[in-house]
């Protein structure tokens, strides 16, 4: 960025000037902190909550009394509430760092509907030069900027210039070399923040294991003490792995299965756009596709499109996703594998944000893992132990007969309950067979075939069939030849996949496989090999729709979501931007007569009784 794009006279510093040797016009002061009386109205008149979810209170409180804080909150958990709540009773302005223009505007609406002064200085906005007269003249609450413009010097000559109540850093993973998707923007904050010492950090993220905590609190300058960890558990998510067969078949189940908004996450871009095209054709729901590949205008298009529906599902690039704000999509489908267990709790966590049931199904292949470790060559050299292991804990995952939810949130540290009743392992309980004696045929056919045959090939000598090309290479002489009992072919293929995805056989420059990782101490007996074996009866699937929060032919609460999104459109906004379901399922339930009764149901502030409080209520009057 240069001078050009800033809309503001200002001095520009030098790469060596340091900026913090000049004190800023404005010093952060912490009056008397608000009473619970004053939290506890602000909390209710603005957001329409009667009290606070898990460790909201915590991390506002330490806000509140201008104490720095990092917040590993799950997604879903009401992050953005630990600083808006605060931006509102403070003096001064809460400038939130947040890594993608679309959140940003999708934050912006959230927080504007519910009567929060908040504004985003992005390259998309074309009034910047009003917003930030609007912010000296202290009339934001809230201020989004990108990490790219927060780290510039002349944006920390505006800051100069006005009140800061709070700097907020979402997605604060982004810090870390160790988090999943570092950004290297936000290892250049440090200085903003130290050049205003009296304000206090809140980074906030979702995902962050303990290395990745340890680095974020050291990047940004926050004490040891100030770390608060929630509960990384999503008990409203129903998670399922299983191989990927076809995946057009499995995904059309999954839409079908589940009526409401979805994501399928595909792992290319061609994919994507074939992915788009077949789903709609197949199940007749409105399918789009999103990958950086598209048409700017296209994208934001098909996004807008998908913030604001209630039914449509979008097949995306993992690019998509982290600048959604959307609490209603109902399901997350993996077409294959995401990068890391990080990547996939962040990716999964897109579904069911309202607390309401959602379903996470990934498809998985030998051939996703062999590509994963093949990329790990072309990483930085200092990064590639950690992302084997990350590599090795998702396969772990993949491969488990055990709760996945127990896996993942073991992984993150936790010390959850051995089944959790909400995941295909639990719902349907797998076997597990010790196969290490067919590892071992397997993989000494691999070795004796020369290392550079594919599977197909290795299979036909192992099951001793001669055909032409066993016969040209000889291989119709060797030990390994027909050696395989019949008993151990209908799960040789499930052995090689489980072989591949721990990383004991790889792929070949050409397509053949060869020993690696565990293959020696394997074939010595002094590691074993267990697959999963699925239950012989047909896997009986449970969909969201089983387990709806929201009522089924119930005329008043229809009538409602038909109103919702009347007034969402009226306003050019998307419909949970109005009410959420779980408001308009209260409102059904509890019938109320008057504003005073509805200002009572959860998720009804003052702003919004104000805007609909009459409208809503003459429906229900109806009923």
């Amino acid at each position: 960025m240069n001078e050009d794009d800033w809309p503001f006279e200002t001095t520009f510093y030098g790469e060596d000037e340091r900026f913090d040797e000049a004190a800023p016009a404005f010093h952060f002061a912490p009056a008397e902190p608000p009473s619970p009386d004053q939290i506890g109205a602000a909390l209710h008149d603005t957001f329409g909550f009667s009290g606070f979810r898990g460790v909201q209170r915590q991390v506002v409180d330490r806000v509140l009394h201008g104490q720095s804080t990092l917040a590993v909150m799950p997604t879903g958990a009401g992050k953005s509430l630990t600083y808006q709540l605060p931006a509102v009773l403070l003096s001064g302005t809460c400038v939130v760092v947040s890594p993608l223009i679309a959140l940003m505007h999708d934050q912006l609406r959230s927080a504007t509907a519910n009567g929060i002064r908040a504004a985003t200085l992005t390259s998309a906005d074309s009034d910047r030069s009003a917003t930030i007269e609007r912010f000296r003249a202290g009339a934001l609450d809230l201020l989004y900027i990108a990490p790219e413009r927060a780290s510039q010097p002349y944006f920390r000559e505006l800051l100069s210039q006005a009140r800061i109540a709070l700097f907020a850093i979402d997605e604060a993973h982004c810090v870390s070399e160790w988090g999943h998707d570092f950004r290297p923007d936000y290892r250049l904050l440090r200085p903003l923040l130290d050049a205003f010492p009296q304000v206090p950090r809140l980074a906030l993220t979702a995902t962050a294991d303990h290395h990745t905590r340890a680095d974020i609190l050291t990047q940004l300058g926050i004490a040891a003490d100030g770390l608060i960890v929630a509960g990384f558990d999503r008990p409203n998510i129903r998670y399922a792995i299983r191989p990927r067969e076809n995946a057009l078949r499995q995904i059309k189940a999954v839409i079908e299965e589940n009526p409401g908004p979805g994501i399928v996450y595909a792992p290319t871009r061609t994919k994507v756009e074939q992915l788009a095209q077949s789903l709609g054709q197949a199940t007749g729901r409105r399918v789009l596709p999103y990958h950086a590949g598209l048409d700017p205008e296209v994208r934001a298009r098909n996004q807008a499109a998908f913030v604001a529906s209630e039914d449509m599902v979008m097949v995306a690039t993992v690019a998509f996703g982290m600048g959604i704000d959307k609490p209603d999509v109902r399901f997350v489908a993996h077409a294959g594998i995401p990068k890391s267990i990080e990547a996939y709790y962040q990716e999964t966590g897109r579904a069911g944000r309202d607390g309401d049931p959602a379903v996470a199904v990934m498809l998985w292949g030998a051939d996703d893992f062999a590509r994963a470790r093949q990329r790990l060559s072309e990483i930085e050299p200092q990064r590639q132990q950690s992302e084997r292991q990350r590599l090795d804990a998702l396969a772990a995952l993949v491969e488990t007969a055990q709760c996945r939810r127990a896996v993942l949130l073991r992984h993150f540290g936790e010390e959850p309950p051995q089944t959790c009743g909400n995941c295909d392992n639990c719902l349907e309980p797998v076997g597990v067979m010790d196969v290490t004696q067919l590892a071992q045929k397997l993989l000494s056919a691999v070795y004796r075939t020369g290392q550079s045959y594919g599977l197909g090939h290795v299979e036909k000598v192992l099951s001793g069939i001669a055909d032409d090309r066993v016969l040209q290479r000889g291989h119709d002489r060797l030990s390994v030849f027909g050696i395989l009992a019949d008993d151990e072919k209908p799960v040789l293929k499930a052995v090689a996949r489980a072989l591949q995805a721990r990383g004991s056989l790889t792929p070949t420059e050409h397509g053949g496989l060869a020993l690696g990782g565990d293959a020696r101490a394997i074939l010595k007996s002094e590691a074993s090999v267990m697959i999963v074996v699925p239950p012989k009866r047909e896997r009986k699937r449970r969909s969201a729709r089983d387990d709806s929060a929201n009522p089924v032919n119930d005329p008043l609460f229809d009538a409602l979501r038909d109103l919702r999104r009347e007034l969402a459109q009226e306003a050019g906004v998307p419909p949970y931007v109005i009410f959420h379901d779980s408001t308009l399922r209260e409102m059904a339930a509890e019938h109320p007569a008057t504003l005073a009764d509805l200002g009572r149901i959860g998720g009804v502030g003052t702003r919004k009784l104000d805007a609909y409080g009459d409208a809503f209520l003459n429906v229900i009057r109806r009923f």
